[in-house]
């Protein structure tokens, strides 16, 4: 979690033991709404409409804690208390949407449903469902589940959530703390809200329609009834709403579901850049009369990017004519494209505005150069990596001298976790040596058809 002064980022999956405190909500003003002739003005028929297609949501199974302090795995020997670990049994409540009523199809979030054995699902009207997992990302908090022998279900439409704007109307449906199918209002905050480190992967719709534990996972929509967002977390104290809730676009839900019906997982697509975000310094020196876009500081060689004839210095302006904000929120866009998919990039390069048009590899087949933006440890220096193809990540090349030779990385490596935590991509291996920085680290490494460690210091 990231705290930013008083305040927390909360995932709002809801365990059994959380206090009812600081609930809030933003009502829509009366004018706002159409009324029927003779009528007051009223969102219930619409809300009727939608009801039966948000869920509850009831988990529970078991998750490994680590008891007394942590050690390398090499250590443990001299301390066999240190890496003990144990099986605690756990609950949690959440909310979810229906997307496909004739497949049974139910979004909601990874952490809602992260761990659970067993997963059950209650409509509005009273019934009660098995349900199976499909796939899950855990980099957009998304996952995507099946219920089991079910009947007349209602499925909820998609906007189209580059459509939306600031001052829209919104409306949260889901389970806060419990208490059941629960409707709150409000507004669209921002839009494109990243660099909140809730997510691996960040575009976020912000709303102060007032959501709370327990909402993880329901709908945000629009007044015509159509998703517009998937709930996902709060910015407030003790984990209480304070008016700033944030959403998963549905554009980005529907690409991710898609992707998780037809393989079980997002297969990533990748442009191949390396960037910062732009700022007003920074726009100026490149004649530039705008703050917001994403700046490329690098190409990667035999990238997508260097094929599509992309160049340092440019600055992605719109990506299929959708404005782009942040380097953040590029990464976010292209990171649920599927490799191969053809893209038209809106490009400012040398006081002049350009299209190219790029189709994107597979992110397993391309390098990441690491540099600052990976904040990777500086051990690591002179290395170069790739996400390998089963998991864990390739080191693709070392520099000769450097500090990567010097700790003992070659070309070939595996890294496939740091101390007992397993490294599926690099955003894992970034992600793992963010938090022991500072601390003793060993990496597991599978070199050829062996295995061995080294240890950071």
């Amino acid at each position: 979690m990231k705290k930013s002064l008083k305040y927390t980022f909360t995932a709002i999956t809801m365990g059994l033991a959380l206090s009812m405190s600081g609930m809030t909500q933003a009502a829509v003003p009366v004018s706002a709404l159409p009324a029927a002739s003779g009528e007051l003005p009223s969102l219930a028929p619409m809300i009727k409409q939608v009801l039966p297609s948000v869920v509850n949501i009831q988990v529970k199974g078991k998750k490994t804690v680590n008891q007394g302090f942590q050690l390398p795995e090499e250590f443990l020997f001299m301390f066999p208390q240190a890496g003990r670990q144990q099986e605690q049994e756990f609950r949690a409540l959440g909310s979810g949407v229906i997307i496909d009523a004739q497949k049974g199809l139910v979004v909601t979030n990874y952490h809602v449903i992260d761990s659970a054995d067993e997963i059950k699902i209650s409509t509005s009207d009273g019934r009660q469902f098995d349900a199976e997992k499909v796939g899950a990302d855990e980099h957009t908090d998304l996952a995507l589940l099946k219920l089991k022998n079910f009947s007349n279900l209602t499925a909820i439409s998609l906007a189209n959530s580059d459509d939306l704007e600031v001052g829209d109307y919104a409306v949260a449906i889901g389970n806060p703390f419990g208490l059941g199918q629960t409707v709150t209002c409000g507004i669209v905050s921002a839009l494109g809200r990243t660099g909140l480190n809730i997510e691996n992967i960040e575009n976020f719709i912000q709303t102060d329609a007032a959501i709370n534990s327990g909402n993880s996972g329901g709908a945000l929509i629009n007044l015509k009834g159509e998703l517009i967002g998937i709930n996902t977390a709060i910015l407030g104290p003790n984990g209480g709403n304070i008016g700033i809730g944030f959403a998963i676009p549905s554009n980005m839900v529907k690409t991710v579901t898609d992707q998780l019906l037809d393989f079980g997982e997002v297969k990533r697509g990748m442009l191949g850049v390396t960037g910062t975000e732009l700022n007003a310094d920074l726009a100026q020196s490149f004649g530039y009369s705008q703050n917001s876009g994403a700046f490329v500081n690098e190409v990667m060689k035999d990238s997508a990017a260097e094929k599509a004839g992309i160049k340092s210095g440019d600055i992605i302006t719109s990506v299929n004519g959708k404005k782009i904000k942040s380097f953040a929120q590029l990464r976010a866009v292209i990171a649920t494209q599927r490799p191969g998919s053809e893209l038209q990039l809106g490009i400012f390069r040398d006081g002049k505005d350009i299209s190219i048009s790029v189709k994107l590899d597979s992110a397993a087949l391309t390098k990441v150069a690491v540099d600052e933006s990976t904040d990777l440890s500086p051990a690591f220096e002179g290395a170069s990596f790739a996400n390998a193809e089963k998991g864990g990540v390739k080191i693709t090349d070392v520099a000769r001298n450097s500090t990567a030779q010097a700790l003992g990385l070659k070309a070939g490596d595996i890294i496939t976790a740091v101390n007992r935590s397993e490294v599926k991509n690099v955003e894992d291996l970034k992600k793992l040596m963010k938090n022991a920085k500072g601390k003793v680290s060993a990496l597991r490494i599978l070199r050829g058809n062996s295995e061995l460690y080294i240890t950071l210091r």
